[in-house]
């Protein structure tokens, strides 16, 4: 699609007076469907079936059942980091849903509901954060740094915000292309501050890509309380100024998530141009098991969010929808628990990708440098087994 050239002057309204636009002055609305008690808003509203919402539940369930048990894990010294979804599910497995399968979805790490929606079996996950031979990615990342190109979902990276001008290219290439399909980005408010976020959303509206920016403003950026990041309305006003149609949405409502995300998917698509969404929601864990939010933020705070929890809201919405069944729902997450801690168990005993594949898949041919350095390594582990896994390397003789 051809871009249209205009001139910058264009439509602009003169004013012989000095027309000072004041902070405040555009009130962005946020879409709630329903309230804490699950109540609907408006009764005209018929936008899921039951299947669709009971996966949605029963995803959520599934990331807090999973995100309890990592960071018990972590805790006992099993793995060594992990980042929790708490609070957050709604935001993330609800626009999940309302997307094709074939989408990108490009993470920032806090958005393992994606994958539990999209099929990502359990002892994948175990897999990852183990970091053992039947890790994809061979061990070489960190924990929660997940990927799977059959889902469509990029590998997770750790630097903060390089997935947002990223999604825009790959964006601009399905348009290119002319996949019926989009990417989406999924970003915390804190990683709005890197300047990724601003070459991402300029370049997506400039070229008119089809990509959904999916901000998950939970509130903190680590430590930092959003209002001491920045003093704007929110990360949604950034995408007016960026000429990018914008969406504020009730974060833990995940009807409201899921019709935003139809919506903005349609946009997109159609129109060949990219949205953003803010989804105004709450972190109720710990940024990390290397954070203490105890340290920067009071319980009464923390209590006040968890009368909002998306997991009870979705539920009192399926019980009056007459969706919801208790006994099976126990069943479920017992299941489930059962599962991810066999799954965990069998990871564990898992042997660790042999050291001598530690540069293989970056090149074609591995450089002289990196391979003296590979042989350097293997002779040390050699000197020192002791210090070492004793699955590391297949063959130490």
């Amino acid at each position: 699609m051809a871009i249209k050239e205009r001139n910058h002057l264009q439509d602009i309204q003169a004013t012989h007076d000095v027309h000072v636009i004041k902070n405040g002055l555009v009130d962005i609305p946020m879409l709630q469907l329903l309230d804490a008690q699950g109540n609907l808003l408006s009764q005209e509203l018929d936008l899921w079936d039951e299947q669709t919402a009971l996966r949605i539940f029963k995803s959520m369930h599934y990331i807090r059942i999973l995100d309890e048990r990592m960071v018990s894990a972590q805790r006992q010294g099993r793995i060594s980091f992990y980042l929790a979804c708490t609070g957050e599910e709604a935001s993330v497995i609800a626009s999940t849903a309302a997307l094709s399968n074939a989408d990108m979805v490009m993470t920032q790490y806090r958005e393992q509901g994606v994958l539990a929606y999209r099929g990502y079996r359990t002892e994948q996950f175990m897999n990852q954060l183990l970091s053992n031979a039947l890790d994809p990615n061979k061990g070489r990342q960190m924990p929660i740094h997940y990927g799977d190109k059959a889902l469509n979902f990029m590998t997770v990276s750790s630097p903060l915000g390089t997935q947002i001008p990223q999604a825009a290219g790959y964006a601009y290439g399905q348009k290119m292309a002319g996949e019926p399909a989009l990417t989406i980005c999924y970003f915390g408010e804190g990683a709005a501050s890197e300047g990724d976020f601003h070459a991402g959303l300029n370049m997506a509206a400039v070229l008119h890509c089809p990509v959904i920016f999916f901000c998950r403003n939970n509130g903190y950026a680590i430590s930092t309380p959003a209002h001491e990041q920045f003093a704007g309305d929110g990360i949604a006003s950034r995408g007016i100024g960026y000429g990018v149609n914008t969406i504020r949405v009730d974060g833990n409502d995940p009807l409201a998530v899921y019709l935003a995300t139809l919506k903005a998917r349609e946009i997109a698509l159609t129109d060949n141009c990219p949205v953003l969404i803010e989804a105004m929601t709450y972190r109720l864990a710990a940024h990390s098991t290397s954070d203490d939010p105890a340290s920067y933020r009071a319980k009464s705070e923390e209590q006040e969010w968890q009368l909002k929890d998306p997991i009870v809201r979705m539920q009192r919405h399926l019980q009056q929808q007459g969706w919801f069944d208790q006994t099976h729902i126990d069943e479920y997450c017992t299941t489930q628990r059962a599962e991810i801690l066999q799954a965990l168990k069998t990871a564990e005993i898992q042997p660790k990708t042999d050291i001598s594949e530690i540069v293989t898949d970056v090149y074609q041919d591995i450089p002289a440098h990196l391979a003296r350095q590979r042989d350097e390594l293997i002779a040390h582990i050699k000197r020192h087994p002791e210090h070492y896994p004793a699955t590391i390397m297949s063959n130490k003789d």
